[in-house]
């Protein structure tokens, strides 16, 4: 389901107040929605056919982005040095008008299949397959027909997807459902449209994979405890690169450097992602301060945007960056973000993705 609509999260979302209330009526019917589709889903009217090889969901509760694009690079190469040949798939945010699945590389226009996989091609250097579609099954099949030594699937979101058939490793199986939390927590905890939920934070996972600084965690932790007591958690570490020249991907200058040569009022942040802040909080835990300019999630960039920005040192993040191959600008920069699994994430998906195949003794 997509909810293009909520491309930047309204005030109102992060807590409860005249607006919200007003709008929980219509979150009411949509959670009836849910459960009445999970009904059918879970009564077998509609039968589904498992992928043939683990899946990995990556995906989040709440609506817009909570990091998880970075999770699946770091997920894919943890796999590759644990002796898997993982694969990726994806939706394709905001791709055009798709009839099948396509296969994406670090030169595909992100336009046609979102910027989110061509991001993951790059930083990944085509090591992965990755196929794009909202039907994911068929783009499992595309996937593993190209590329049959693929044994493990890694999907960008999908936690939704009811098409999507898995058994989850909580319930035995080798199928994992991981559900991403940043800094931001539930908000209000309404579904939408008077919270920015997908579906309620109880639902079940495999683990939670928090995204947010250790102090920022602590802080959400203590104020909604009921939210992960008693469940897998694992928290993953990130930090900032040295920033590249968007017309010179050779030429490098660190965090350090810009900060001593520009003044704060010359430089500009821009980010268009689901929570642009942290990409500006990183920034100035850095040293960077100056101003920022944050954009709904997936929005797109024009020469004629970064003209008329008054300033010597543009930052953006490598998700914008995909979508300015186009772009000549000399003041742009590009600073990448690396996120780091604990060891104890890898030993756990080891022991789970070693499980024998639960359908071929179910069927």
């Amino acid at each position: 389901m997509s909810f293009s609509f909520f491309r930047k999260a309204p005030k109102f979302w992060e807590r409860r107040g005249p607006t919200s209330l007003i709008l929980w009526p219509l979150s009411w019917l949509y959670g009836l929605l849910l459960r009445a589709r999970k009904l059918v889903f879970d009564t077998g009217l509609i039968k589904q056919k498992p992928a043939p090889v683990p899946v990995i969901i990556v995906g989040n509760i709440r609506v817009g982005g909570t990091g998880k694009t970075p999770i699946v690079i770091a997920l894919a190469e943890r796999l590759r040095c644990m002796g898997w040949n993982p694969g990726i798939i994806s939706r394709g945010y905001a791709s055009s008008s798709q009839h099948a699945p396509l296969q994406v590389n670090s030169e595909s226009d992100p336009a046609l299949v979102g910027d989110e996989p061509v991001l993951i091609a790059k930083r990944t250097h085509n090591q992965f397959p990755i196929w794009v579609f909202p039907k994911r099954q068929q783009s499992i099949r595309a996937l593993l027909k190209q590329s049959p030594n693929v044994n493990v699937i890694i999907s960008d979101d999908g936690l939704q997807h009811a098409g999507l058939a898995r058994w989850p490793a909580r319930e035995g199986g080798r199928d994992i459902e991981f559900v991403v939390r940043d800094g931001r927590g539930e908000g209000n905890r309404f579904l939408i449209p008077a919270g920015p939920l997908r579906e309620s934070a109880t639902r079940e996972r495999d683990a939670t994979l928090f995204t947010a600084k250790a102090k920022d965690s602590a802080h959400k932790i203590g104020q909604q405890d009921e939210y992960f007591l008693g469940r897998r958690a694992f928290s993953l570490a990130s930090h900032l690169d040295s920033a590249y020249q968007l017309i010179n991907p050779d030429n490098h200058q660190t965090l350090s450097q810009i900060a001593d040569n520009y003044l704060p009022n010359k430089i500009t942040a821009v980010a268009a992602l689901g929570n642009p802040q942290r990409f500006f909080d990183d920034l100035l835990n850095q040293g960077i301060a100056g101003k920022c300019i944050p954009l709904p999630d997936h929005a797109t960039y024009t020469p004629e945007f970064f003209e008329k920005l008054d300033t010597q040192c543009i930052l953006m993040t490598e998700k914008d960056a995909v979508k300015c191959t186009g772009i000549i600008n000399e003041r742009i920069w590009v600073v990448p973000m690396t996120l780091a699994l604990p060891d104890s994430l890898g030993e756990w998906l080891q022991s789970i993705l070693q499980r024998p195949d639960p359908y071929r003794y179910n069927l």
